[in-house]
């Protein structure tokens, strides 16, 4: 049990938080193994270099990906004041959401379990 006025409760917190830009989608339709494949490809790299990567590339994750890399960006300039131009992808990953079950009818009277994976997609700015 923590000691002190809640205040001081909510200074200790504060000062531990993370400061750098981020932004979060949760519940994307898309499975973590498949955002993973276009998150690799952007890890490390600028965000110029990286937006050129998501527009040309073909899967399906990188379209959402690019929203929420977008979203950072955005935020690291409104709410840090950083320059846009030294921005970098620090930190980008994908957990695992809840999985949808839906059952799908086979031959002589089976069901099969087909299950439909979402994640939650991070993406964390820094500054070189």
């Amino acid at each position: 049990m923590a000691k002190g006025h809640r205040s001081q409760i909510k200074r200790e917190r504060n000062e531990n938080r993370d400061t750098r830009p981020s932004a979060k989608i949760s519940y994307a339709r898309v499975s973590v193994q498949k955002a993973c494949f276009v998150l690799d490809a952007i890890r490390g790299k600028d965000v110029e270099t990286a937006l050129g990567i998501l527009a040309y590339n073909p899967r399906y994750a990188s379209s959402v990906i690019e929203k929420v890399l977008k979203s950072a960006i955005a935020n690291a300039e409104n709410n840090n004041g950083m320059d846009v131009s030294k921005l970098y992808i620090q930190e980008c990953y994908a957990n695992q959401a809840p999985t949808m079950k839906r059952i799908r009818p086979r031959a002589q009277g089976r069901a099969y379990r087909i299950l439909k994976r979402m994640s939650h997609i991070t993406v964390v700015l820094n500054e070189r």
